[in-house]
């Protein structure tokens, strides 16, 4: 087998097991292995530390499938995908909801897999070397272990670029049509377009947030910035939300919205198209205010490069919420930024709040379902903060 030789002193972070071995840790490569070859990883000193993907387009140039020497084969991805479908399991069956996240990368031990389950259908995302050379296993294990009829690829992530791979989407096994239906979320319906929505057709990390959201709106005047297909700003309807202001750039997620307004018969809400920045400004200016903001943007800094400027986009509409609230409002704002720590997170949401001249609490942290589990040796994988922030009067 080819081999990755990393010089002396780097191998403490794979002794760690972090899943990652980064280019300049390399001293050299032994053999000539294709992008997304299995490769043994060793110390300087010989020591195999891991079996791992090999990238050489990319910075990450090897991502570990395993701590072992070993084969990696379809019966490697077929034992992944069951122990992680097993772990979802009580998800699908208490009947909250008929969509999960079915695998989710390093933290199950799959670097670059992404699987979404949408009633009968696994949405697949590929975002590594290493994931791109056993496509046809992966798609084969979830076929098999995920207890569904088909298998749909959305591996269109822009991250992919980075490993050298070009966009790639549609059927990979099973059935074509239809691909748009309906999934159910604690009690409420939601259409999810496979081949045209976010991601893999629907954010799946904010269902338990979706709910807490609902908890919180009874009586209030909620805005929903960012609000896609409407998941927050519906919730906020089913309970019992007094208004709701929704804000999309798109005007097809809008669309997609309410229709789902009308498929869950629920009235009320008001969706505008908009930049949501220049939107808040003109509420601001208008002196509208909220009892409660939802935030839920986009991913400003996917990386710690974009930190910097992703920071003073999240100050901006931060800032200028807290300047919307009415004393004792509720902020629900989260960032889905891998590049922004949950401690800087905080500090750009404090900063706004100095900014705007309030006193503000957080009153909750808020994360992922038990879909999306952050393994102890990839934090990496914890990318989605929110805070609950209240005004003070």
């Amino acid at each position: 087998m080819n081999k990755l030789i990393l010089k002396p002193g780097r191998e403490k972070s794979l002794k760690r097991r972090h899943p990652w071995v980064f280019s300049g840790a390399v001293a050299r490569v032994q053999g000539k292995p294709e992008s997304g070859e299995t490769v043994e990883i060793c110390s300087a000193a010989g020591e195999l530390l891991a079996v791992a993907a090999y990238s050489p387009r990319s910075q990450i140039v090897a991502r570990v499938w395993d701590w072992r020497k070993r084969e990696i084969d379809q019966g490697f991805f077929r034992a992944r995908v069951v122990a992680a479908a097993a772990a979802r399991r009580e998800l699908l069956a208490d009947g909250v909801t008929d969509a999960v996240r079915l695998v989710y990368s390093e933290s199950d031990g799959l670097p670059g897999v992404t699987a979404d389950r949408y009633r009968d259908t696994v949405v697949l995302q590929l975002t590594s070397a290493g994931a791109e050379r056993w496509r046809e296993a992966i798609a084969d294990a979830l076929l098999e272990a995920g207890g569904a009829a088909r298998v749909w690829e959305r591996s269109d992530a822009e991250v992919r670029e980075l490993e050298g791979l070009p966009p790639a989407s549609g059927a990979l096994r099973g059935p074509r049509e239809p691909m748009r239906f309906t999934i159910t979320e604690n009690s409420l319906k939601f259409a999810v377009d496979l081949e045209r929505g976010h991601k893999t057709g629907f954010y799946l990390d904010q269902r338990d947030n979706r709910a807490h959201v609902r908890a919180l709106a009874r009586g209030r005047d909620v805005l929903d910035g960012f609000c896609y297909s409407g998941g927050f700003a519906l919730n906020a309807l089913a309970g019992g939300a007094r208004s709701v202001l929704a804000v999309d750039s798109s005007a097809e997620a809008l669309q997609l919205a309410r229709a789902n307004a009308e498929l869950n018969g629920l009235a009320g809400a008001d969706w505008m198209e908009g930049d949501v920045f220049q939107v808040l400004r003109r509420l601001r200016d208008e002196r509208r205010q909220f009892d409660f903001i939802v935030l839920d943007p986009p991913k400003f800094a996917p990386t710690a490069a974009h930190a910097a400027k992703a920071a003073r986009a999240y100050k901006d509409i931060n800032l200028l919420a807290f300047k919307l609230l009415r004393p004792g409002g509720l902020l629900v704002t989260f960032s889905c930024s891998g590049g922004v720590s949950a401690e800087l997170f905080q500090k750009i949401v404090a900063g706004s709040a100095l900014d705007a001249g309030v006193q503000a609490q957080i009153i909750e942290r808020l994360g992922p379902g038990a879909d999306h589990p952050v393994a102890l040796n990839f934090p990496e994988g914890d990318y989605l903060k929110g805070l609950v922030c209240r005004v003070n009067g």
